[in-house]
């Protein structure tokens, strides 16, 4: 009976005790055992012998299998077999809360709201416990969800031009007077505050119906994307994160959400069409159509290459030290990955256009690149774009064969990866080696944004009590 759970065995004993008409004195007379010995059996403390759960059994006129069998009797008895088995939690235990019996006076409502706490207090613990190793895992299946649908979410598309429609927005560029249309639209006001906590890009009061964005621009980012990316939660019916992998499925819908209405479907498609039959698709154009970032526009490029142009992509966003912060491929270009699956953290290929445009004559001029890969020859478009936490490049791909809609295309720039092969670029060459092997001992800059644990709070990174003492202080003040 090693595998036997005690508590669920003495419920079954009890109710099927009480099924028969018995009390509890009245069955240990039955089995010759004393009350007591009988009353730590049935709430799980003590573990019978073979032959006194055959005695139990035969006095209640049941089989031994009945009792052993491993779901509870009823519901209720369901209920206190949760219960008992939360309260001998050791997540309980460090509270040092009493221990409540689930007795016969204890009603079931009572018991559920207690194990439904129990479930919160789990789930939050879990949450703030995430680990850098779980949160990759969450991002490695959040990618294979986004692969298998070409990066194309028709639902968002859908819920972006409804709204787009209702402001009449017509396509082109949006700009901040019809950002703040978008807004109002959507019932809330806009607010530019000195005080944001710095850990956010904006907060919203839910009550008053208040965004608050920083008075100046933060981090480099487009203030028309931070209101989207906000306004996306809500347009989009997002609740509170319930995980990590919860967090992110919701970043990833509004980035896409505020794209979507910064480059609207109908006329960002059209526009793409139109390059591809003149064979002059270029990022550069479409950033500069709708006025946007270059990474917002290969984001936006990403989206739709594959659902409207039948067009295979990646897209990576990769830091001067060649770590990859963002990937994202349908066209089975193989990324770095580590042994959960995880791309972002890992290091490129030297040779792959996104770290040799570094190297470049020009870092900042868009650099066209023909791969040799391993799984073929890949054409990239990359374009290097300097922010406050140093410079990064955007890089969007597609193999060989469909180079052919691309300007630059007639690039001469060609290099040969043989990456994941260490000889290709992870081992240094022979002569640096035989030099430098055991005279040098670097300094590692950790990444502390891929390694470090998640930290607590319903969004990760954000101290609710910064946010909450915000609001608090902004509350009731007049409309600016």
């Amino acid at each position: 009976m090693a595998d036997l759970d005690l508590v669920t065995l003495g419920r079954r004993i009890r109710h099927a005790r009480k099924a028969a008409g018995l009390t509890l004195s009245a069955l240990a007379a039955a089995v010759d055992r004393a009350p007591s010995l009988l009353s730590q059996i049935e709430n799980g403390r003590r573990e019978p012998r073979l032959t006194l759960l055959q005695a139990i059994a035969t006095a209640l006129g049941v089989d031994v299998a009945d009792l052993m069998k491993p779901e509870p009797p009823s519901h209720r008895a369901a209920l206190e077999i949760a219960l008992e088995h939360a309260q001998t939690d050791p997540l309980y235990s460090s509270l040092g809360l009493p221990h409540v019996a689930a007795t016969s006076t204890l009603s079931t409502d009572v018991l559920e709201s207690l194990i439904g706490l129990h479930g919160e207090l789990r789930r939050r613990a879990t949450e703030q416990a995430a680990t850098p190793e779980e949160a990759r895992r969450a991002n490695a299946e959040l990618r294979h969800q986004m692969r298998d649908r070409g990066n194309y979410f028709a639902e968002i598309e859908q819920v972006a031009a409804g709204i787009s429609r209702a402001v009449g927005h017509d396509g082109g560029p949006l700009t901040e007077r019809g950002v703040g249309e978008l807004t109002t639209h959507l019932g809330f006001t806009l607010h530019r505050v000195a005080d944001l906590p710095r850990a956010t890009r904006s907060v919203t009061d839910l009550e008053d119906r208040r965004i608050y964005l920083p008075s100046s621009g933060r981090g480099g980012h487009d203030p028309r994307t931070i209101v989207l990316q906000t306004l996306g939660h809500f347009a989009l019916g997002h609740r509170e994160p319930a995980d990590y992998a919860d967090f992110l499925r919701q970043r990833v819908e509004t980035n896409y959400f505020a794209a979507a209405l910064l480059m609207p479907e109908t006329g960002a498609v059209s526009f793409l069409q139109r390059a591809k039959a003149r064979r002059e698709l270029a990022i550069d154009d479409l950033r500069d159509v709708f006025a946007v970032s270059y990474e917002t526009a290969a984001h936006r490029f990403t989206n739709l290459a594959t659902h409207h142009l039948g067009l295979p992509v990646h897209f990576m966003r990769v830091g001067e030290d060649g770590v990859i912060y963002k990937a994202y491929e349908n066209d089975d270009v193989t990324f770095p990955a580590d042994v959960t699956g995880a791309i972002e953290g890992q290091l490129v290929c030297r040779f792959w256009a996104s770290r040799a445009v570094f190297s470049a004559p020009d870092r900042y001029a868009t650099h066209h690149q023909y791969t040799d890969m391993g799984r073929g020859t890949y054409w990239c478009t990359t374009h290097v774009e300097s922010t406050p936490e140093g410079d990064f490049a955007i890089d969007v791909g597609v193999p060989y064969a469909h180079s052919k809609w691309f300007q630059g295309r007639e690039t001469t720039v060609r290099a040969t990866s043989a990456c994941p092969d260490p000889s290709c670029c992870r081992r240094p060459p022979a002569a640096l080696a035989g030099r430098w092997a055991s005279r040098a001992w670097p300094s590692a800059r950790v990444h502390s944004h891929l390694l470090a644990a998640l930290p607590p709070g319903t969004f990760p990174g954000v101290d609710d009590t910064d946010v909450y003492t915000f609001l608090e202080r902004h509350s009731g003040a007049p409309a600016d």
